[in-house]
């Protein structure tokens, strides 16, 4: 990866592009310092240390400390990855939005605007939630417009993260919105280490504890990397072909099949329609509350394996939907077909669509249940040692995934440009 890095910062156009990228990503954390108006700190403050380690600080570390500051960055880019899984569900359900996705570039920027839009609207219920809802004690307004311009400026952070999200992945390297996730995350990693520093100096930890937990994430790091790198590979032989007095074709290939095609991507969606009920239980005061606590989040005895159980049902669901996205059997099957590919003992056309169905099945499965595995053991093993750990193996996983992806683009991109050096 170091090396990758080194090589691609020689290349001007890349570097540019890096560059860019950093440039960005400086904006967002920027921005993350400003606060919005009319909103008293300390009051903020005092809401998150009652909230003893729970889905606040959770939300807060994955929006990078933008939510304790009560930043324009505090709904962050969630709205966006809701209104995402949104417009894939409906582009199943709905015909129209389904046309749209077949027809290529432009159906796809029509699709992206929807998502925007929607994005927004969301942005707003979170919005007016957060400032007429969770901090209400916090608003120090004197009319309606004041409170109108906090509600306003939630939204237009939004909006500009997602704007910044769509320039890193059109001018940048890497996936935009992703990135500005993983910055989020990683800028809160120095505080979460000094924080355990400091309990274990004061006798709250124990360095066994610490030690487990720190063998677990080793683990998951190693187990993500085996997974973002594992790959089955199916030969597929293509026959001779006479054309003129030239023959084509005779020769073997493969079909390089992923064990975790669909990325983070699964584990993002999974964690942000986990945040949904918890995040109601903010809002709701009494039996509601108590209830949601109790049975759908973490910080609840029972809650902590209904919350895991659902958890691995997610990332499993949404890493068969994401794989099922990217990677179409029937259309491979007909492709190879009509180019005269097959796989060695299958029978072109249906049969070979089906079997690369049930390989892409059964991979995936395992796929989606080892990320769904590791995103909640952290979880599960925080509770039973008492253990307060934000950053868990949902970050962990984002982390690690998101690098790997941006390194691969990088490599893509330097390879890009060799060939078209030799082309010229």
């Amino acid at each position: 990866m170091i090396s990758t890095l080194k090589n691609a910062w020689k290349i001007p156009d890349i570097r540019k592009k890096i560059n860019f990228t950093l440039l960005m990503l400086l904006v967002f954390r920027l921005g993350s310092s400003i606060p919005v108006p009319y909103m008293d700190k300390t009051i903020i403050k005092s809401i998150f240390e009652s909230s003893q380690g729970g889905l606040l600080q959770f939300l807060d570390m994955m929006a990078g400390g933008t939510f304790s500051n009560f930043s324009i960055f505090a709904t962050n880019i969630y709205p966006y990855i809701t209104a995402s899984i949104i417009m894939q569900l409906l582009t199943i359900a709905i015909p129209k939005l389904e046309e749209l996705a077949r027809e290529g570039e432009e159906g796809q920027k029509k699709i992206n605007k929807y998502t925007r839009i929607t994005a927004v609207i969301l942005a707003l219920i979170q919005a007016v939630g957060y400032t007429l809802g969770l901090f209400s004690d916090a608003l120090v307004v004197d009319s309606n417009l004041q409170k109108v311009v906090v509600v306003v400026t939630l939204v237009a952070g939004t909006s500009l993260l997602i704007w910044i999200g769509d320039l890193i992945s059109e001018k940048g390297i890497g996936n935009g919105i992703s990135l500005i996730i993983f910055v989020g995350i990683i800028s809160r990693l120095p505080g979460s280490l000094i924080n355990i520093f400091k309990l274990i100096r004061i006798g709250e930890l124990g360095i066994i504890q610490v030690l487990i937990f720190g063998i677990v994430f080793i683990a998951i790091i190693g187990v993500v990397v085996a997974l973002q790198e594992g790959e089955r590979k199916i030969p597929v032989q293509y026959a001779k072909r006479v054309v003129g007095r030239k023959m084509y074709g005779g020769q073997s290939t493969h079909i390089p099949i992923k064990v975790s095609m669909s990325g983070v991507m699964p584990v993002i969606f999974a964690s942000s329609l986990l945040a949904l009920p918890q995040t109601l239980a903010l809002f709701f005061k009494g039996g509601v509350s108590e209830w949601i606590t109790k049975y759908l989040t973490p910080q609840g005895n029972i809650g902590v394996w209904i919350y895991s159980i659902l958890n691995v049902l997610l990332i499993v669901g949404f890493t068969y939907f994401y794989t099922a996205v990217q990677f179409n059997t029937v259309e491979y099957a007909k492709n190879l077909q009509q180019n005269g590919g097959f796989i060695p003992g299958i029978r072109p056309g249906r049969p070979t669509a089906e079997a690369l169905n049930k390989v892409v099945s059964r991979i995936t499965f395992v796929g989606g249940l080892s990320l769904a595995v590791l995103a909640s053991l952290p979880i599960i093993l925080s509770k039973i040692f008492s253990m307060d750990v934000n950053f868990g193996g949902t970050a962990i996983i984002i982390v690690v995934g998101v690098a790997l992806e941006t390194v691969k683009q990088i490599e893509s991109q330097m390879l890009m440009r060799h060939y078209k050096g030799f082309l010229n």
